[in-house]
């Protein structure tokens, strides 16, 4: 068995790709991908990465027909909120905390679910 470095990218459709790159860059500072190979990529930092496939049937990602959901790690769950609703984006904290960390979630323009994850070891 060979064993996979990390996630080397993250690909789907939209409706305005140029649009909601932009969205990403500005909202979150994931540099968007250029027609030229001189410019940086984003470079996430080294951490825990979840890949977990979830029933046909769920209604944690929002609508019956969305087949994925992102999940980031962010170092200040309570100040990623505040800032993402300066910028008008609606969020939800889930009110409990998981033996893992602090969640919220938020859509991005095109309705696309994601997840804001504040890693945090058990108390």
């Amino acid at each position: 068995m060979i064993k996979v470095l990390g996630i080397g990218g993250i690909f789907f459709r939209a409706k305005d790709p140029k649009a909601l790159g932009l969205w990403y860059e500005e909202t979150f500072g994931i540099n968007k991908v250029t027609d030229s190979y001189d410019d940086p990529a984003w470079t996430q930092e080294a951490g825990t990465t979840v890949f977990a496939p979830f029933k046909q049937d769920t209604t944690y990602f929002g609508r019956p027909e969305q087949q994925w959901m992102i999940n980031f790690r962010v170092a200040d769950l309570d100040a990623t909120v505040t800032a993402l609703r300066a910028s008008r984006v609606t969020v939800e904290v889930a009110d409990e905390r998981e033996p893992n960390g602090r969640f919220a979630q938020l859509k991005d323009p095109e309705g696309n679910p994601i997840e804001l994850w504040q890693e945090m070891p058990p108390p």
